[in-house]
């Protein structure tokens, strides 16, 4: 029950038959796979190399999917996007923007929005590391209570490393890196038969976008990227970011909490951090009988932190903890949530983005590395900094980087429009302010006095969400940084 309160809030946190195949150039578009079917939706697949140093060798699928414009007249050309992870399928995400998001139609007339599971995930030719949840609960790092639990931990997650290399897929193994996908964009880009791409991504989607417009800058229109992993992606440093981002976006949760007195959290924002550190110490020393341990309750706090929406469904996770009733079960309809369809690994989400964060950059190696590391984020981020540092299956990934990473810089069109909002628990605010310094003026940046996790039509931020719809409808980008 212990692993299951995990494995089920993890969810939280990571948002039929096949398509036509297609050669470059020579897409043919057919009905999507029955998961993601949706009017207006048609699919598609294209073949690339599953390692461009290679071009003529091995390749892999990629799954696309295009919303057409519904004005022809208005059209301006194609939107990219991708929906974070890594390892979110996206086939369905053109849909998403129409339906859930409710993207305005001055948006959706100027675009043909394509979506794509990118390589190794989801119904492009997918990646495993046959895990078990238990084997791997949760894609963040768990809180560490001392030296010893990193050390504990550093057992099972090369346990989690040593399995991805001997797994069925272990030869596509080190091909799958931001940089590829990148590049199979820019495959996409060019069956479709146009000259330069617009693009829209979510969370880890800022770092693919990022990547994309530096490897091929003069193919790029307009790169609108929402909520910012930073310049590096998701490697160590971000990791640890996690530790800053609770420590922003708790105090929206303790005036919650202040404001609902029927949960008996406290009547003050102190008091209901006192409450959190009490009931982990109490987790800590005895798990309640539903499976809740110290570890569990601070990472379903974390994952509840996503959203607004989410802050009764914690505050009442807390009150059950505190008063010895049953917790409600954690949700799943953060992006990237949703269980994979029939047919693929039912670890790829995982699966994939371990392949993609571990080559992406070099980890540290060393045990202690990360022991140093958790004790001093313990005292620097209390709440979350000793999860946030924790080691990871990366520090013992079987392969080594192709490539070095990309460095993300200011060569290139000034079209670059980074949203934020100021308390993200998951991309914080450091990370997006590297990531404009390192675009120069490629980018402008607008930041929302908001919290939660993405920005663009999650909340009612008018001036936020005029400025984006804006840009993507006409290309139009303040002259400055925006604070709204």
């Amino acid at each position: 029950m212990r692993k299951s309160v995990l494995a089920a809030a993890a969810m939280m946190v990571v948002t039929a038959a096949p398509a036509s195949a297609a050669t470059p150039g020579a897409l043919r578009w057919g009905a999507c796979p029955a998961d993601v079917a949706k009017p207006g939706l048609e699919c598609s697949t294209l073949d690339v190399p599953l390692d461009y140093r290679d071009p003529g060798g091995r390749t892999i699928e990629i799954a696309i999917s295009r919303m057409a414009s519904p004005d022809r007249g208005k059209r301006h050309g194609v939107l990219l996007t991708n929906t974070g992870g890594p390892g979110g399928v996206g086939l369905g995400f053109p849909a998403t923007l129409r339906d859930n998001l409710k993207v305005p139609r001055e948006v959706l007339d100027r675009y043909d929005v394509i979506g794509m599971d990118p390589r190794g995930v989801g119904h492009s030719t997918p990646v495993t590391c046959d895990l078990t949840p238990a084997e791997q609960p949760t894609n963040i790092p768990m809180f560490a209570r001392n030296a010893a639990d990193v050390a504990d931990e550093a057992t099972r997650v090369a346990h989690v490393a040593e399995k991805c290399g001997a797994s069925g897929t272990s030869r596509l193994l080190p091909y799958l890196s931001t940089a590829n996908t990148a590049r199979d964009m820019d495959r996409v880009r060019a069956a479709l038969g146009e000259p330069k791409a617009s693009y829209f991504g979510i969370s880890y989607g800022t770092y693919l976008g990022s990547v994309y417009a530096t490897m091929f800058p003069h193919r790029t229109d307009r790169v609108m990227l929402d909520s910012a992993t930073g310049p590096g992606g998701w490697d160590a440093e971000f990791s640890r970011s996690f530790g800053q981002g609770v420590e922003d976006r708790f105090p929206d949760f303790a005036k919650f909490a202040v404001a609902h007195p029927e949960y008996g959290l406290g009547t003050t924002p102190e008091q209901v951090r006192a409450k959190y550190f009490d009931l982990a110490a109490r987790l800590d020393a005895k798990p309640s009988p539903d499976g809740y341990t110290g570890k569990a309750f601070r990472f379903v706090t974390f994952a509840n932190l996503y959203f607004d929406k989410k802050l009764p469904l914690l505050a009442e996770t807390w009150h059950a903890l505190d008063t010895g009733k049953p917790a409600p079960a954690p949700g799943s309809d953060a992006p990237g949530g949703q269980a994979p369809p029939a047919g693929i690994p039912s670890d790829n989400y995982v699966a994939s983005q371990l392949h993609v964060i571990c080559n992406d950059s070099d980890w540290p190696r060393s045990v202690g590395t990360y022991q140093r590391h958790v004790a001093i984020d313990r005292a620097r981020h209390p709440l979350f900094g000793a999860a946030a540092a924790d080691i990871t299956p990366c520090a013992f990934w079987p392969s080594k980087s192709i490539e070095p990473p990309v460095e993300i810089t200011g060569r290139g069109p000034s079209n670059v429009l980074i949203l934020q909002n100021l308390r993200d628990p998951a991309t914080s605010l450091g990370g997006a302010r590297k990531l404009r310094e390192a675009f120069g003026d490629r980018a402008r940046m607008v930041t929302a006095d908001q919290g939660g996790h993405l920005a663009y039509l999650y909340l009612n931020n008018r001036c936020l969400n005029d400025i984006a719809t804006e840009f993507l409808a006409t290309g139009k980008r303040p002259a400055h940084d925006v604070a709204c």
